[in-house]
């Protein structure tokens, strides 16, 4: 089973957006703080990486960035799900290191579809256990 790392602090959003991997067939790490959770993108290399921005210690632009200097974590997808909506944030979320970024509130039962899009990992086919490896990370427009 595919492994994909949910960095996030408000135990609901984790909730939630766990319940939505799961349903898709992969197992969850969980970090609620940016430290743990680069410590965890760098031993655990997940499929990818789902980053709330507001988080206790590290905030997760400084933990996206840490992640992309280290040489193990500089091509794991790291996908923003945050409720910073301003003008410049989603700017300054991609150039971070995040490869792709979605407003909350998210919908449980499309989200990950729209992360398998963004990032360009292509769904398998109903019933398949494994997850297809994630290609080249691209922005979404």
């Amino acid at each position: 089973m595919k492994k994909v790392l949910v960095i996030e602090d408000n135990k609901d959003n984790l909730r939630l957006i766990s319940y939505s991997l799961k349903r898709a067939g992969y197992q969850v790490i969980p970090a609620e703080s940016g430290e743990l959770g680069v410590e965890l993108a760098l031993s655990e290399l997940p499929v990818f990486v789902v980053m709330d921005i507001n988080l206790p210690g590290i905030d997760g632009l400084e933990a996206s960035r840490r992640i992309r200097c280290a040489p193990r974590g500089g091509e794991v997808p790291i996908v923003a799900i945050t409720s910073f909506a301003m003008y410049g944030d989603r700017d300054r979320i991609i150039e971070a290191g995040c490869s792709a970024y979605f407003e909350k509130p998210i919908d449980p039962l499309t989200i990950v579809e729209k992360i398998h899009a963004a990032i360009g990992v292509t769904a398998p086919a109903p019933g398949a256990a494994e997850r297809a490896e994630p290609s080249e990370p691209r922005e979404t427009p």
